[in-house]
């Protein structure tokens, strides 16, 4: 393999492929809550979820998308003369609303100067097929990305953590949202309790069936003011709290079984230090896709080296 060239399959890659300059995605927080919080499902959310770990300052407080994209592009538009945006609904679930509503907001979004598509992150389970056949109708004008919150292909996880949707649901939601055209992506927590090695691999082959165009991975992290911080400190022995030298050779070991077509958006999270119980690495989040870069290469190995496409 070209040592210029990256073992695997990365986002930036995907965005130069779809578009002819640069694009930075500005998070938006819409206000939206949770069917997992708000009653309709369960309360309390996930147990790992504290979503003030992952809401950017610009966007920490409820402010018109207007406004957060305002003050996004203002913080971004330093790096590069000729940028474009993409308006990033991240927190809590961006697709539980009327769909009056989230037409309202979305299309507020793509009003915007500079903003060139929307990223949506959401459930699987709150993907209505009305909402679907819209966002289809915007995907012909605009780049739509869905992001769907898998976090892990087995179902005695989720119903540990509290997650209140089955794999079932992941995988039916991915495939109707694919047959329409629109770009689909899936996040997925490695290390969540009770998931063997040999588990969070069979992630990787699972997913790998799926027609799914982006995978974000991140570390599962202990954070303050969550279900799971609470049942850690009773049981900190029930968790495989991962050192860095370990996820990043588990990293290079799922990405081998991934379908190579998949890009990579992410492979690690970074709560807020105040925020953060364990594991506290000490490094920021490209140092470590640094490292799983080198560690690749070191294996000589790549994305999908694996991969079985006739399982």
């Amino acid at each position: 393999m070209n040592n210029s060239t990256k073992p695997y399959k990365n986002f930036t890659l995907y965005l130069k492929e779809h578009f002819p300059y640069k694009v930075q995605k500005i998070s938006i927080n819409a206000g939206f809550t949770c069917p997992n919080r708000d009653g309709t499902k369960g309360r309390g959310g996930c147990t790992y979820c504290n979503n003030k770990s992952f809401t950017p300052d610009y966007s920490a407080s409820i402010k018109t998308v207007s406004k957060q994209l305002k003050e996004g592009i203002e913080f971004f538009s330093h790096k590069y003369e000729e940028m474009k945006y993409l308006a990033y609904f991240q927190s809590y679930t961006n697709t539980y609303e009327s769909v009056d509503k989230l037409k309202d907001l979305y299309e507020e979004a793509l009003a915007y100067p500079g903003v060139v598509g929307l990223v949506i992150s959401t459930r699987p389970d709150c993907m209505p097929d009305e909402l679907l056949n819209y966002l289809e109708e915007i995907n012909k004008k605009h780049y739509v990305l869905i992001e769907y919150g898998v976090e892990s292909t087995l179902n005695s996880t989720l119903e540990r953590v509290n997650r209140q949707h089955t794999f079932e649901e992941s995988k039916q939601t991915i495939i109707k949202t694919a047959e329409r055209g629109i770009p689909v992506g899936a996040h997925m927590i490695l290390g969540l309790p009770g998931e063997s090695r040999s588990d969070l691999l069979l992630h990787a082959t699972t997913l790998s069936r799926l027609p799914l165009t982006t995978i974000k991975l991140h570390q599962l992290q202990i954070v303050r003011g969550t279900a799971m911080a609470k049942e850690y400190k009773l049981e900190p022995q029930s968790f495989n709290i991962f050192q860095l030298d370990e996820y990043v050779e588990l990293c290079v070991d799922f990405l081998e079984l991934l379908n190579p077509n998949f890009y990579i958006d992410r492979f690690a999270s970074q709560s807020p230090k105040e925020m953060l119980i364990t594991p506290d690495w000490g490094v920021k989040n490209y140092e470590i896709t640094q490292k799983i870069t080198k560690r690749f290469k070191e294996r000589d190995t790549f994305q999908g080296r694996l991969f079985n496409k006739s399982i």
